[in-house]
């Protein structure tokens, strides 16, 4: 029964993910939006490759919402976002929450748009910056202001989902 409990939780927490994606910030790339926010609690509740899913699914949305601007660079994306909440998950889990939140910050404003330097310049990836710290930022705070809240929600207990 905890199984369905976890995977009916999982399944909402990517329906959330898909909603964020449309919630589009202003910026140069249509693909920045309020989608990781989702996959961020959904690690924090029920551990990191539940994060990780949320992640990669809630970024295809938001970049198919968005015309896939980036093509098919947008699945190098989708993964480095699933490690990315990997990695906060694991953090998360390991009870260093403050880390948790810089290593994502840190990794998805500053890190991630990196290896597109190869592809499409370093004039392009200076671009991105601005608009990838203000959704970072967007999601990071969202996230930092609801987990605490659900943590302590009588349904999610630590005897019946994992790393909560």
């Amino acid at each position: 029964m905890r199984d369905i409990k976890k995977f009916t939780a999982v399944i909402l927490f990517v329906s959330l993910s898909v909603i964020g994606s449309l919630l589009k910030l202003p910026t140069g790339l249509g693909s920045v939006a309020l989608d990781s926010a989702p996959a961020l609690v959904a690690a924090a509740l029920f551990g990191r490759n539940s994060g990780a899913l949320v992640a990669a699914v809630g970024h295809l949305s938001s970049a198919f919402f968005a015309g896939f601007p980036l093509g098919v660079f947008h699945l190098f994306v989708a993964i480095e976002m699933g490690l990315l909440v990997y990695g906060f998950g694991w953090l998360f889990q390991h009870h260093w929450k403050k880390a948790a939140y810089i290593f994502f910050f840190i990794g998805n404003a500053f890190l991630a748009p990196l290896p597109f330097i190869f592809f499409m310049g370093s004039a392009f990836v200076m671009a991105l910056f601005p608009s990838l710290i203000m959704g970072t930022m967007a999601n990071v705070l969202v996230s930092f202001a609801v987990i605490p809240s659900l943590v302590k929600l009588p349904m999610i207990d630590s005897r019946k989902m994992p790393h909560a």
